[in-house]
């Protein structure tokens, strides 16, 4: 009798656009009704493992785990044994602990790797290359301004500003899979994040553009950024460091010109809805009042993310 194979969510690859819909409608579900899934996973536990820090990845999986009845525990790479031993021991080790594993790791290659030995289903909190659990947060987002019903986003428009790095891929991916036109309107991109298996199959479909010109925001729906300052480049007054200081000003000259902005908006008069999926660097790639501004709807992204999750770890267990 041959096992059920293990799903996991490392990137969206290998999910269907339909199983997309549903997770994000799922997650619309149990926004509007919490109660009915207060006790779906009691004695359920999520293990998250942080190779690389976070805010709203920990606080949305480890809320998600306790509003559905189950518990979360937290390992902090750097205050365990992952320092010392082979990953592929301790990985194997931390599985045997839980029901389901959420990590954030520095490289994908991890993920894989993990993936290879699995025994639970296992989440990609964000590598260098996805951040599918970010898209997903994010489309939820999109679907809910534009009235509730995924279907709504099919033909809908959405620039990604800056450089084109591990967000922009799960974006492309989720965008292009439910019919949303996406243009990356980005000078450069993250070599470390570069899928070029992932930009053709967006480009098959016709939804995928990329561009440098910034008029292609004038009738776009939603306008994304995320960050294109690497926190090491400062220290902990906020000093750029040395060493860094080169390639913050090259940065800097390359990609002010696409900094998220309401003189951008007002240029095109465009009337598109902001996203950034923080942290948030006001001065760089976006400035205060963007995301201060009435189209703003940054933060609902980031408590969106509670949603998904939930619906992700319920898709991942076989609860939807």
């Amino acid at each position: 009798m041959n096992e059920k194979k293990i799903r996991h969510m490392l990137n969206f690859k290998d999910y269907s656009s339909e199983e997309l819909k549903r997770i994000i409608e799922k997650a619309i579900e149990i926004k509007k009704n919490p109660e009915k899934y207060s006790d779906i996973l009691k004695n359920k536990t999520l293990i998250m493992l942080f190779q690389k820090t976070s805010t709203r990845t920990r606080l949305s999986f480890e809320t998600a785990m306790t509003q559905l009845g189950g518990h979360a525990i937290y390992l902090d790479w750097r205050t365990t044994q992952f320092r010392i031993a082979e990953f592929i021991d301790e990985i194997r080790a931390v599985m045997r602990f839980g029901d389901i594993l959420m990590f954030r790791a520095l490289k994908h290659e991890l993920l894989q790797d993990a993936a290879r030995v699995a025994t639970i289903p296992i989440i990609n909190g964000l590598c260098n290359k996805y951040h599918p659990c970010q898209a997903l947060g994010d489309m939820l987002t999109m679907v809910e301004k534009l009235g509730g019903n995924v279907n709504d986003v099919k033909g809908r428009k959405i620039i990604y500003l800056g450089i084109a790095n591990n967000v922009s891929n799960s974006l492309v991916e989720v965008c292009t899979k439910l019919g949303m036109k996406i243009t990356l309107c980005v000078p450069e991109k993250d070599p470390d994040a570069q899928d070029f298996e992932l930009e053709a199959k967006a480009r098959a479909t016709g939804l995928y553009e990329e561009t440098t010109d910034l008029s292609c925001i004038a009738d776009a729906d939603f306008v994304y950024t995320d960050t294109w300052i690497n926190m090491e480049f400062f220290d902990e007054k906020g000093n750029v460091v040395p060493e860094f200081k080169e390639e913050f000003e090259r940065r800097k000259r390359i990609l002010m010109p696409y900094q998220l902005n309401t003189a951008l908006l007002r240029k095109y008069n465009s009337k598109a809805k902001i996203m950034h999926d923080m942290p948030m660097h006001p001065g760089y790639e976006i400035s205060r009042e963007a995301i201060e501004h009435e189209n703003s709807i940054i933060f609902d992204q980031a408590e969106n993310r509670l949603h998904a999750q939930k619906a992700i770890i319920l898709f991942l267990l076989g609860k939807i």
